[in-house]
């Protein structure tokens, strides 16, 4: 099983699992994170791989520059530790995209609760509205041509060009 989890899974994992059995702290240390990840065998090996550290330090964290992967599955706190990330969070430009959980068809079957959980509960939280200016337009004006095809419309408005 081990080559079929990605190391950014297994740490996203482990900060759920942390969360989740401590909803009353907002952050993790990495040391906390790294001890999860052990303890979670989620690669159904007893020992953890090396660059888990590595990926919960740098490569899953949203507000941290890229390198060399674009995941943002982490938030990195004021204190500096780690949380999960969330839709609202405000993040370093270079990592305004980029997959921010697992895929449930890529973690083994008793953890896939967990992104129902993240999805409903942890990333529920937050407004779920962008604070960026431009993304807030979106749709913005739809209903102008909800029954009208996109072409006929343009057509229709450039007649009186």
């Amino acid at each position: 099983m081990i080559d079929k989890v990605k190391t950014a899974d297994e740490v996203w994992i482990a900060v759920a699992l942390l969360h989740r059995s401590n909803p009353e702290c907002t952050d993790f240390s990495i040391s906390e994170i790294i001890a999860q990840a052990e303890s979670a065998y989620v690669t159904g090996v007893k020992s953890l791989r090396p660059k888990v550290k590595a990926y919960a330090q740098l490569h899953c964290v949203a507000n941290r520059p890229p390198s060399p992967a674009c995941y943002r599955m982490l938030f990195e706190t004021e204190s500096g530790r780690r949380r999960l990330y969330q839709p609202d969070d405000p993040c370093h430009p270079l990592r305004t995209a980029g997959k921010d959980k697992p895929e449930q068809h890529q973690i083994p079957d008793c953890y896939r609760e967990l992104i129902d959980w993240y999805i409903e509960e942890y990333a529920g939280q937050s407004s779920g509205k962008s604070n960026d200016p431009i993304l807030s337009l979106l749709g913005l004006g739809k209903e102008l041509w909800a029954d009208e095809d996109a072409d006929t419309y343009v057509r229709r408005q450039r007649t009186g060009w």
